[in-house]
Formats: structure tokens, sequence, C-alpha cells
């Protein structure tokens, strides 16, 4: 059996696997994300796959000053890389996907169950189907062909299931810390089935905005916390502006390449007292090819001119803070033949079946594994998977037919690479 019949006929056990695997509420932090990682670990070795599933040390890691961020506790996690070994002299190719998921939001949005994994329409629903299970299923499902087709290549296949990807990136950086190299990395992420080369990065920040409390009968004698913020927010909006007026061409199709939002605001302990410390986080976009440094440079540079300009913050400045996933941007180097290799593996596998234009060459504006893989691995990493705009939201889905296609360009690749 070749591997392209070996695929075709796993078609259903794709979905069948996909389905189990969203059923599984593997949020970032809870015991369930350690537990997913070592479900895959137990389907791989009964198909007699090589693998290394390890317990990550999470506080060892934590502790380094390279370390990308994490925005949960973990008491538990676990690294997991299975191994196709070539037969010698080959390039080694590696599958990246996380199998972390957020939190399912409000539920009364859903339509059902979030980790129902219910099949209609050509999609499979549930919490992480479209970020990033559903591009999971379909590296397993090509690391499963070629393993059971008997194919041996000169060089090894392998594939990485990581976990806190969503909130920093611990997975793919105890898989880097591990020893695991490769010359080439594809995150099956969800890209529309589009070449996704380059990201921007997206950092973590928390600013503390200090007023004086006081009687909200009297608050003229107070300074309102919220008042203050009033004053920062749209000097942040206007940094953003000024951030965005030029950018990098792979980052073109995007209204605001690298955006500045504010996610969550806490201010006050009591309805009538003027409050006195208003708490703002939100996420930084950084430039392709900045530095981490110069863009938090930019931010508290800008942040301390707001409050130069006011008497109050003047005396009493905002705090800023820089906490969790710490994502600096990415590229794949222009050196590699891996996009094209992509492209032509995408050409190959859906010339007379898929249809529809070649995949685009793209930059996104979120932080992935992609800057770990290539900054820290000097791995040339692009992303390519099933799925778009669905990531994140009520009623997540990916489509079936992008799962199996994008299974089938990564036999492709992995033959030709």
């Amino acid at each position: 059996m070749d591997v392209h019949t070996a695929l075709l006929g796993s078609r259903d056990e794709t979905v069948s696997t996909l389905v189990d695997l969203i059923r599984v509420p593997s949020v970032g932090g809870t015991q369930a994300e350690a537990d997913i990682v070592r479900h895959v670990a137990g389907l791989l070795r009964a198909e007699g796959v090589e693998t290394d599933l390890w317990p990550i040390p999470v506080a060892e890691l934590a502790a380094r000053p390279d370390f990308p961020g994490m925005e949960v506790d973990r008491t538990e996690a676990w690294g997991l890389v299975a191994r196709l070994p070539g037969t010698g002299g080959g390039r080694t190719l590696m599958l990246n996907g996380h199998l972390d998921v957020v939190p399912p939001g409000d539920l009364s949005t859903w339509s059902d169950d979030p980790y129902s994994g219910k099949v209609a329409d050509g999609h499979v629903y549930g919490r992480g189907a479209c970020d990033m299970k559903g591009g999971f299923a379909a590296a397993l499902a090509a690391l499963l062909a070629l393993h059971r087709s008997g194919t041996r290549l000169p060089g090894d296949v392998l594939l990485a299931a990581v976990v806190g990807e969503e909130d920093g990136g611990l997975g793919t950086y105890a898989t880097l810390e591990r020893g695991w190299r490769a010359d080439a990395c594809v995150i099956t992420e969800p890209t529309n089935l589009d070449v996704l080369a380059a990201n921007g990065g997206a950092l973590t920040f928390r600013l503390r905005v200090p007023g004086l409390a006081a009687h909200a009968c009297a608050r003229t004698s107070g300074v309102s916390a919220v008042e203050k913020f009033q004053l920062i927010f749209p000097v942040l909006r206007a940094l953003e502006a000024s951030r965005n007026r030029t950018v990098d061409p792979m980052m073109g199709r995007w209204d605001i390449a690298y955006p500045l939002e504010i996610g969550t605001v806490r201010a006050g302990d009591w309805a009538s007292t003027v409050p006195d410390l208003l708490v703002a986080e939100g996420r930084f976009g950084v430039a392709l090819d900045e530095p981490v440094e110069q863009a938090r440079a930019a931010f508290e540079q800008t942040v301390a001119e707001a409050c130069a300009a006011d008497p109050w913050l003047k005396e009493h400045p905002v705090t800023v803070e820089w906490w969790g996933g710490q994502f600096a941007s990415g590229r794949c180097p222009d050196g590699t033949d891996l996009v094209r290799r992509v492209l032509d593996a995408h050409t190959d596998a859906h010339t007379g079946t898929h249809g529809g234009p070649a995949p685009a060459v793209v930059g996104a504006p979120y932080g992935s594994d992609l800057r770990l893989l290539t900054n820290i691995g000097g791995i040339p990493t692009v992303q390519y998977g099933p799925g778009v705009g669905y990531g994140h939201c009520p009623d997540e889905r990916v489509s079936i037919e992008q799962v199996h296609a994008c299974a089938a360009t990564l036999v492709h690749l992995a033959l030709n690479f």
C-alpha cells in the first residue's frame, strides 16, 4: 500500500480522531491540557511509532531569562515528539501543532456544547476545532499514512505535540530545550491553506493608573483613576496608528498589521468611592524584525509622555508591567526553500481535485510558536493549515475538506523535502 492510498483510506478515521481531540477540554492550565498529550502519545505508541514523552519542568524553564511567558498556572505539563526515522542522509522535517485551547467564554453564545465535536455541514465544531486541533489532526494523519505505508525517507519526519502555545509557547520552548531540531518545520495553524511565512509579535502588558480615593459625595476632593485612564487610552490608539502607517509588504493584507488593544479593565472597590486604582491589561503588536526591547521602549515612552502632560499623573505616573505571553516577531529566512516546497506540495496534492488559486504567501498580526522555532531553534518555519476566522469564537469550526487537503499537502511535502 502506497502512502497516498493509506492517507485516502484514513479520511473517516481522521475526522473521528479530531472529534475525540475536541471532546478533551484542554484549556491551558487545566489537567486536561496534560491528559490530551498523553492521549496522543498512546495513539502513536499503539501504532508502533517511536515517541519521546516527557514531563516538562515548568518552574525551571519559567525562571529562565529567555522564557517566552505564561499567563496561567500549571502544575503539570508534558512534551511529546513522534519520530519516523529516516534511512540516512536526508533532511529532517518537523510538523508542529498545539493541543491547548482557550476557554469557551459565555456558553449561551454557543449553539451546542463547546466540546461536542459535532459534525455538520462539512465542518467539525467545538473549541479548538480551528485553533488548532483540525491542523493537528491533519499532521497526525500525514505521519500515520507515512508510517502505515512503510514509506522510508532519507530524513526523519517528526511530529511535535505541544501545549501552552496560547499563553506564550511553553511546549515548543520545552521541545527545543529537550534538544529536538529539524531542517524545516510546518506549524499547522489555521491559514486557510495559505502559506504564512512571518508573524508580528504580541507583548502582554499591564497598566496601573493611580487615583486618590474619596467619598463619592465629595468626589472633587479625590482623583478618579478612571478619568485618568481616559487620558491614556487615546494616546495608545495614536501610538497604534503611527506604528501602522508603513508596514512590511508581508503584512499588507491586514487593516491593522500591529494591533494594540486593551483587553481587561478593573477599577474601584466600592460604588460610592472615587476609584483610587485602575488596572488595564492588553496586548501590544511588535513589527516584523523589530527587537522586543525597542517595542517596549516605544510603549513606555508614550505612556511617560502622556503622564508628563497631566499634573496628577506627572506626580503619580502610570506604571507599565510586562507579563504573560511575550511573543517576539518571527520570519521564515529568505534563504530557505521551505516556502517553495510547501507551495509545490500543495500544487502536487491538489491539481485537478482541490481547485482554486495557489496559496498566497503572507504574514500575520498575531504571535505564534514560529518565532521560537526560527529565533531560538534556528529552524526555518512556516504555518500552513486548515481553517480561518473561527478560532477563539463561539461555534468554532473547521472545514473537513481543508483538514484532508492539509494532510495531503504534508504527505507530498515529506516525500519531496
